[in-house]
């Protein structure tokens, strides 16, 4: 008998990839998604669809006895930064509260592992680059707040529940495979609005701040492609015990280096429009994953900027409407 996985916000961009790539793996897999923010045509036909939110606790409760997983995975959450500067209430219940709703359910059913899509928002402004997991962690916005405090109650639930987890601290996901990519409303991620840009949708790339104390004045991020992404939530789920581990490629590149690569990829000029800053928003984030490649054997097979963004071009190019086609 196939190993059930539950995954929480499988309609979502990184859920619909996991989804896809355990059913490969033949995993018994089952998708639980409000689909608020996410799309049913992205979900595979191959998975149990259950719709809900995780703000209703009896839901919750319904699909884990119905479908008694092995593992979850929860990538279900709010996750821009700048909406959680304006709406912090709405973060908290949604990424803290009502995720407890799923740890409750997971230990009533006897679940014994959890994989949690978590943030290196949690770090804030670092005190030292790469990050590590040593880093201080300290917040700088409601969203990496939120995720904080689910990574501490996860740690209550393993002692004093046997809820053992895995927290999985992403820098930037981007990229995309042959049949899913990135498709949000509002978009606020840079690699998709570049894209739009060279396919006519918008009419420049916004750049949020030219100022920061970086070589060319624009914020530098480490990116990580979607597949590889994946890839690590699978070495988690069978991993020993319960650790935190940073995902990224421990490259940083910079907003104009970004948009650079896309000049070369798409062949566009891409006009650029200077904006403001955006609240809570850190100059430079990249990341060490020495801890997981050391640990769990993980590596990244597309870690150069320029596969990144091809893969996404590539998708766009098919999806001009996103899953609205």
């Amino acid at each position: 008998m196939s190993e059930k996985v539950l995954v929480v916000g499988g309609a979502g961009y990184i859920g619909s990839v996991m989804v896809a790539m355990l059913l490969e793996e033949g995993y018994d897999v089952t998708v639980f998604d409000s689909l608020e923010r996410g799309h049913r045509k992205a979900v595979d036909p191959r998975a149990v669809f259950f719709q809900g939110d995780l703000k209703d606790r009896d839901r919750v409760v319904q699909v884990c006895r119905e479908t008694e997983p092995s593992v979850a995975m929860h990538f279900s959450a709010y996750a821009l930064v700048g909406e959680s500067m304006e709406h912090p209430s709405r973060y908290f219940r949604n990424n803290f509260s009502a995720g407890l709703n799923l740890l409750d359910a997971l230990v009533e059913v006897k679940t014994h592992r959890i994989v949690f899509s978590s943030t290196c928002a949690t770090f804030g402004e670092p005190e030292s680059l790469p990050i590590t997991e040593e880093n201080r962690q300290a917040p700088t916005n409601p969203y990496g707040e939120s995720k904080l405090m689910f990574e501490k109650a996860l740690r209550w639930y393993e002692k004093l529940h046997g809820l053992q987890y895995t927290a999985l601290r992403y820098f930037n996901a981007a990229g995309a495979t042959r049949t899913l990519g990135e498709d949000h409303d509002p978009e606020t991620h840079l690699i998709p609005n570049v894209l739009k840009v060279a396919m006519g949708q918008r009419e420049a790339v916004s750049v949020f701040g030219t100022d920061y104390p970086t070589p060319d004045g624009t914020c530098i991020r480490d990116y990580i492609h979607i597949e590889d992404l994946c890839r690590a939530h699978l070495l988690a789920m069978h991993q020993e015990g319960s650790s935190e581990f940073n995902l990224g490629n421990g490259e940083g590149y910079s907003v104009m280096q970004v948009i650079e690569t896309a000049r070369e990829i798409t062949g566009h000029r891409l006009p650029v429009k200077a904006e403001a800053r955006r609240p809570g928003d850190p100059p430079s984030l990249v990341g060490s994953a020495e801890k997981i490649r050391r640990q769990l054997g993980w590596r990244p097979s597309l870690p150069d900027i320029r596969d990144i963004v091809q893969s996404a071009w590539d998708w766009h190019r098919d999806h001009p409407r996103g899953y609205g086609d």
